[in-house]
């Protein structure tokens, strides 16, 4: 199905002089894709994001967002397309990039923002996407500052030997971007070691994680945090519950 989004306004700030809004030409779009390989740094064609599809995406029910800071500069972009599963549709974020020289400023969670009010103008009420559970600070991002609940387990989603995702459901009611409420339920914690920014870095340790992530999402559960003990910093805890959606 094909439909077409209600464009936002020009924008509106953000925090700390960040504004958000809509990317709506063609030096945009090329921007945007730029700042995607520099920040990833990818030199390969393969890697590349074509700014006629971000054209094509805004036109047909996806999300094609920049974060511009008090010099007009673009130093942050979201897209994401229109999905269905199991007859349900939902918005999936593919990527959500920000430049390192603004890190810190709550560009990410602004630009979350910005895609879910563009995800709500589809008539959606939840959105999806993927992120690497070994990754300390994208798994504290999305679960503990957004909320968000990891629902699939992934092995290797780019077939690349080295991309295990964990996707999230993060629902878009007027309490979206806050951090969940914990709720009773069943508990289950998988305990890993932990460097400064990554979870499992020996490949065999990252080898039983995985096995065990796996195996916690095959039993139905859902993943609701990713936290260091206080007594233990040099171990992550994975925290899953049957009770979240």
């Amino acid at each position: 199905m094909t439909m077409r989004v209600q464009h936002s306004s020009p924008g509106r700030p953000a925090s700390d002089g960040i504004t958000v809004r809509d990317l709506t030409t063609a030096a945009e779009w090329s921007a945007a894709s730029g700042l995607y390989r520099s920040v990833f740094g990818y030199e390969g064609p393969e890697h590349a994001v074509s700014p006629r599809l971000l054209a094509a995406l805004r036109e047909n029910g996806g999300s094609v967002l920049g974060a511009f800071d008090e010099n007009g500069s673009l130093v942050g972009f979201c897209y994401g397309v229109h999905a269905v599963d199991g007859g349900a549709p939902y918005h999936y974020s593919q990527t959500a990039v920000v430049a390192p020289t603004v890190q810190g400023r709550g560009v990410g969670r602004a630009l979350k923002r910005g895609q879910a009010e563009a995800a709500r103008r589809t008539g959606v009420d939840t959105m999806r996407w993927a992120f690497d559970p070994y990754s300390l600070r994208n798994a504290h991002f999305n679960l503990e500052v957004l909320g968000a609940v990891g629902i699939r387990f992934l092995p290797d989603f780019y077939d690349d030997g080295g991309s295990d995702r964990v996707i999230v459901s993060w629902g878009l009611g007027t309490e979206a971007g806050r951090p969940r409420a914990e709720g009773p339920g069943h508990r289950t914690t998988v305990t890993a070691p932990a460097g400064p920014r990554t979870a499992a870095e020996d490949p065999g340790d990252r080898a039983r994680l995985s096995a065990e992530l796996r195996a916690r999402f095959a039993e139905g559960l859902r993943l609701v945090s990713v936290a260091r003990p206080e007594n233990a910093p040099d171990t992550v805890v994975y925290t899953f519950s049957r009770g979240e959606t």
